[in-house]
């Protein structure tokens, strides 16, 4: 089995992760058999690789995805294809951005036939132009052909995720303040998901209910039906029952429930659809005493304003609610004889032309 090396990409200037995410580098996913992997350096502020998912659940995903994509087998496959015809192919971009996804292709390859060799030729978090070749497969065609589309789809999404994640990055570059994400993620994905947003130079927010206490409109609105001093009473007795490590955020909309907040001694506060102005106002009023998190109204086009304000975190639902997948494609060439394992000339930094040798190209159906 033959692998590749692929040349380091350039790690995006991004702080550390938000309270929750696990800091410092991580390992890298093993290599699984009949996979090929060797990727390059994984981008991360200050060169350190994002914590990677583990494989494990990686792998859970994929095999529900491709269950769900051919429950009974590939028909089409089964009816058509020679099951002893091997073939070479490419997945490319068809658009320039921010790579994620290795690890998806390489399990969904895996899973459908593990005689498929995977060569990764770009790492997760590599800026890639439209043309380049982001990975290469060789193996049985009917593997390939079935695997395809979850391969696809899981690559798409998360190399879209990354790639938006990187311009809001980029447009808060120099202030201080952290780009994260949120919980609006694909039921099922988000651990993929979280993952595309460190790639991109992002940092994470909670992963889950069950990992920090976040008071957010309708807890307030409970109990504030109880009293006025029912929130900071309720928050101190929450503080007490909690562990030290449990982190304690709450979100308020007007400033003067900002010290009301402090008082009950909590960690971050998130101003929630504030103004410029008011941003900067509660920033001052807050004056350090807990993390300021700026959420509400946060897009592209505004996010360096807010990031000027001074706040600590911003927090982006458009980073994965409603971003749109990236265009990759898989070229597809059969071959006769074994499947081709060598690497492309230059170290992987080849075009989706040199695999184009045939001419069965599949789209995005």
């Amino acid at each position: 089995m033959t692998t590749t090396t692929t040349p380091p990409t350039t790690p995006p200037t991004t702080p550390p992760t938000t309270p929750g995410t696990p800091p410092g580098p991580g390992p890298a996913p093993a290599a699984t058999a009949g996979v090929a992997s060797t990727t390059g350096t994984t981008a991360r502020a200050g060169g350190h690789r994002p914590f990677p998912p583990p494989q494990r659940h990686i792998d859970a995903i994929v095999a529900a995805a491709l269950a769900e994509d051919a429950p009974a087998g590939d028909i089409t496959v089964q009816a058509l294809i020679d099951p002893d015809l091997r073939a070479t192919a490419s997945i490319a971009a068809r658009e320039p951005g921010i790579f994620c996804g290795t690890s998806a292709i390489e399990a969904a390859m895996r899973l459908t036939d593990p005689r498929i060799t995977v060569t990764s030729m770009l790492a997760d978090g590599a800026r890639f132009e439209a043309g380049d070749v982001l990975a290469r497969l060789s193996g049985p065609a009917a593997g390939i052909l079935t695997a395809e589309r979850t391969a696809l789809n899981i690559a798409q999404r998360l190399s879209g995720i990354a790639t938006m994640t990187r311009a809001f990055v980029e447009a808060a570059a120099g202030t201080g303040a952290r780009v994260v994400d949120t919980r609006k993620t694909t039921p099922g994905l988000r651990i993929l998901e979280r993952w595309a947003v460190r790639c991109g130079g992002g940092s994470n927010h909670r992963s889950s209910l069950s990992e920090a206490v976040m008071v957010k409109d309708n807890h307030l609105a409970l109990l504030a039906a109880q009293g006025p001093e029912a929130l900071t009473a309720a928050l101190l007795a929450a503080r007490t029952r909690l562990p030290h490590t449990v982190h304690l955020e709450v979100e308020v909309d007007r400033l003067d429930q900002i010290e009301p907040v402090l008082a009950a001694g909590v960690d971050s506060i998130m101003l929630d659809n504030f103004g410029l102005a008011d941003l900067a106002a509660g920033v001052r009023l807050v004056a350090g005493r807990a993390l300021v998190e700026a959420s509400g109204n946060v897009r592209l086009d505004t996010v360096a304003a807010i990031a000027a304000t001074g706040v600590d975190i911003i927090s982006a639902g458009a980073l994965t609610h409603s971003v749109r997948a990236l265009d990759l494609g898989l070229d597809f060439t059969a071959d006769d004889g074994p499947a081709d394992q060598s690497p492309a000339p230059g170290g992987g930094t080849g075009r989706a032309a040199d695999d184009r040798q045939a001419g069965v190209r599949h789209d995005l159906s």
